[in-house]
């Protein structure tokens, strides 16, 4: 779990993008984020980077997405 909550863009979708690019191909990861610019701008970043978000759930004040990290494009 990758807990974004409080963190301001665009700092949230670059420590996303971090730490996907640190996970192995194949592997999910939940990441929690604020309502408003992050949950539209932090799953747009990951889907351009090739990743797939598999699920978008809202929670009592905050959104949890899971990103399945794809393999590299070349």
């Amino acid at each position: 779990v990758l807990d974004l909550r409080g963190v301001r863009c665009p700092a949230n979708a670059a420590r996303s993008r971090l730490v996907m690019s640190g996970l192995p191909e194949g592997a999910s990861l939940d990441i929690y984020l604020d309502e408003g610019s992050p949950i539209e701008n932090v799953p747009g970043a990951l889907v351009a980077d090739g990743h797939v978000v598999k699920k978008r759930q809202k929670k009592e004040n905050f959104w949890v997405i899971s990103v399945v990290k794809q393999p590299a494009r070349v």
